[in-house]
């Protein structure tokens, strides 16, 4: 039974290379929706890999682009990762073993995740058990519409997969930054459409309450100080898109009242 591999790329020179080259010898083609990356990604997938199969699309929100990525690949099931994943060979010969068999059982499968934050293998805070949907059937599933945390619909029970990916957080400190004020950007911008509201004293004890949970609660502390900037920048986020709600709410009352914000 062939398979297909899906990915959504911007600017991902630096982590491409170590997937393709980790996934080429489980896969029978290679779907790359791009979001018209400024970096060499179009390059390396178009030059060194024979099985991609590259597009490029405005990206319009995590549920959308996905979506459209499903509906280009070819086989009936789909291993959908991100550039920054790497499968380890027991996970590999999971796959293998599910796709080749007369009755896989299931029609979603769950991987268990290790989370990397430079050297370090997180382990505590919530990291060390993460575990999401990554091989499905095609015609079983879709994604959300929503802009970001976009969520996997299906409608039976899924099944683990053994072996694990190894998540490659980050690039660097300020990679890792550029990627929390994204987040919090459209994480702000996902609540104002629901119509969140959002009060000074959850803005302020939110993010406290972030770091003491996943510091503190989640055993985060074990990891070191990995573990605290784990804490810290969690916290920073939950900071950000609230205050980020909180601007957007407060600029759509002074449009109504026909007050220009200089």
């Amino acid at each position: 039974m062939p398979l297909s591999l899906a990915v959504i790329t911007y600017n991902e020179e630096h982590n491409i290379v170590r997937l393709l080259d980790s996934i080429t010898d489980t896969v029978d083609e290679i779907i790359i929706v791009d979001s018209f990356s400024t970096d060499k990604t179009k390059e390396i997938c178009t030059q060194k890999y024979s099985q991609v199969k590259f597009f490029e699309k405005k990206f319009n929100g995590y549920g959308e682009q996905k979506n459209h990525a499903l509906s280009l690949c070819s086989h009936d099931w789909i291993l959908f990762l991100d550039a920054d994943e790497v499968p380890d060979e027991d996970l590999k010969q999971s796959i293998k073993k599910i796709i080749t068999s007369e009755n896989s059982g299931e029609n979603v499968y769950k991987v268990k995740f290790n989370n990397h934050l430079g050297i370090h293998l997180i382990k505590f805070g919530g990291w060390g058990n993460v575990c999401r949907e990554r091989l499905f059937r095609k015609d079983c599933v879709k994604y959300s519409d929503d802009n970001v945390h976009e969520f996997l619909i299906y409608d039976k029970k899924a099944g683990i997969l053994n072996g694990k990916i190894n998540h490659y957080t980050y690039k660097s400190i300020q990679h890792h930054v550029a990627k929390i004020n994204k987040y919090s950007d459209m994480m702000a911008e996902k609540m104002f459409e629901k119509g969140k509201k959002i009060n000074r004293f959850k803005i302020i004890v939110s993010p406290i309450f972030e770091f003491i949970k996943v510091f503190i609660f989640k055993l985060g502390f074990l990891d070191g100080f990995a573990g605290f900037y784990v804490a810290k920048t969690m916290s920073y986020y939950t900071f950000l898109k609230y205050i980020k709600l909180r601007e957007k709410i407060r600029l759509l009352e002074l449009e109504k009242k026909n007050i220009k914000v200089t």
